[in-house]
C-alpha cells in the first residue's frame, strides 16, 4: 500500500442508499482516513492423511483498517450475531467500526472459526433452521416484550420495517458450545500475535470467548463486553453442574488471576427487568466481577440507563444513540490510559504481523 493515507468517503459496509439516509454518512460526513487496510486468516490447522491430500480449516478471519497516526491500542470487534452489527447503526448510520476509525483507533473485525467468513471446519458441523428465531431475537434483544410490540423509547427506528428486516438478517449460525468457545479463543490468540495490543470489544456470547482469549494471549489490554452471557470462573467455584452452551468455564486459579490484571467493563442496556433474555445472566455477571476484584481486578458493570442512556437493546453499539454509547467506551479507555497517542510509526507500510 502507498505510504500516504487513502482517502475514503464511505460508511463501512453501507450501500449508496443507506449512506443517503440520515446519519448514514454521505456528503454531510467528513471522509474517513485510512492509511492501510486488508485481511488475514489466523490460527487453525489442517486435516488429511496424505501430504498430497490436505485441507486447512478452523482458522479465524480478520479485516483490519488502520487510520493515519493510529493509536497504539486497537479495537478487536467480536460479534455474536454477524460482523455487520459493528458496521452500521440500525438505520444505516455509522457503526462502531467507522466511529472509532474517525477517533484514530486501529479496527480489527473478527469472525471466529466456523463462523461467517471463517466457515471452513475441521469436523462436520450442522446448521439447523429454527422457525421462530425472528420472534426470539426480537424479545431476547429487548426491542420489546413481544414480537413487533416495541418498548417505548427503544433506540431503534420502529417505523422503518426495512430496518427490522435488515437487523434480523444480520445473524450467523454461532455454534454455541464450550468446545467452540475454546476453539475460537485459540484462533483469536493467534490473530492477536499479528495485530499487537488490543481491547477486545464483544457482544453476548463473544464475551466468554474473549475471556478465554485473554488467558491465552498477553496482547489483551482490556475487555469491554456488551451484555456478556458466559463467564470464566476458578475451579473452586465448580459445584459439579454440567456447563451450558455459554459455560461457565472453570480454570485453575493461576489462569483466573491472569484476568484480574486487565481492566474489564460489562455494559448492559435498558429494560433489564424484562422476564426473559440475556439479562438473566446479570447475577452471574455480578458474581464474576466480585470474584475478579477480590483478586485485585479492575472489573465493573455499567448499566447505560444509570448514565442517562435510555432505551438501549442487547446490541447498544448498533442502537440509534450509539455515538453516546461509544463515548462511554472511550471514557473507560481514557481512565485506563488506553487512548494515549501513538509514537510515530517506524514503518507505516507494514501491515499487522509483518
Amino acid at each position: 500500500m502507498a505510504r500516504h493515507a487513502i482517502l475514503l468517503s464511505l460508511v463501512a459496509g453501507a450501500s449508496t442508499a443507506l449512506s443517503a439516509q440520515p446519519g448514514g454518512g454521505g456528503a454531510s460526513a467528513p471522509p474517513i482516513m485510512i492509511a492501510r487496510q486488508g485481511a488475514f486468516a489466523a490460527g487453525g490447522t489442517s486435516i488429511g492423511d496424505r501430504p498430497d491430500a490436505t485441507s486447512v480449516c478452523d482458522h479465524g478471519y480478520v479485516d483490519y483498517e488502520i487510520p493515519p497516526d493510529a493509536r497504539p491500542v486497537g479495537l478487536f470487534l467480536w460479534h455474536s450475531s454477524s460482523a455487520r452489527v459493528w458496521k452500521n447503526r440500525w438505520d444505516g448510520g455509522e457503526g462502531f467500526e467507522s466511529i472509532f476509525l474517525r477517533r484514530g483507533f486501529p479496527i480489527y473485525l473478527w469472525d471466529g472459526p466456523r463462523v461467517g467468513r471463517a466457515n471452513l471446519p475441521c469436523a462436520p458441523v450442522q446448521a439447523t433452521p429454527h422457525p421462530g428465531s425472528d420472534q426470539t431475537s426480537f424479545t431476547s434483544w429487548r426491542f420489546g416484550p413481544s414480537y413487533l410490540h416495541w418498548h417505548p423509547g427503544v433506540q431503534f427506528p420502529v417505523d422503518d420495517p426495512d430496518a427490522w428486516d435488515q437487523a434480523v438478517r444480520a445473524r450467523y449460525e454461532e455454534f454455541d458450545t464450550v468446545d467452540n468457545a475454546v476453539l475460537q479463543a485459540h484462533a483469536a490468540a493467534a490473530a492477536l500475535e499479528r495485530t499487537g495490543p488490543v481491547v477486545l470489544v464483544t457482544n453476548s456470547a463473544g464475551g466468554l470467548r474473549a475471556l478465554l482469549t485473554a488467558i491465552e494471549s498477553d496482547k489483551v489490554r482490556a475487555i469491554v463486553a456488551y451484555e456478556n452471557v458466559g463467564f470464566v470462573l476458578p475451579e473452586s467455584e465448580n459445584d459439579g453442574s454440567p456447563p451450558g452452551p455459554y459455560g461457565p468455564v472453570y480454570v485453575p486459579l493461576e489462569q483466573f488471576r491472569k484476568l484480574a490484571k486487565i481492566p474489564m467493563q460489562f455494559v448492559w442496556g435498558d429494560h433489564l427487568d424484562q422476564p426473559r433474555g440475556p439479562q438473566l445472566a446479570l447475577p452471574a455477571n455480578r458474581r464474576f466481577v466480585e470474584l475478579i476484584n477480590s483478586y485485585g481486578g479492575k472489573a465493573e458493570i455499567l448499566e447505560l440507563a444509570s448514565v442517562g442512556l435510555k432505551g438501549n437493546t442487547h446490541l447498544p453499539f448498533a442502537d440509534m444513540n450509539n455515538v453516546a454509547v461509544a463515548d462511554q467506551l472511550q471514557h473507560f479507555l481514557d481512565r485506563h490510559h488506553l487512548t494515549d497517542p501513538a509514537p510515530a510509526a517506524a514503518n507505516p507500510d507494514t501491515p499487522p504481523g509483518n
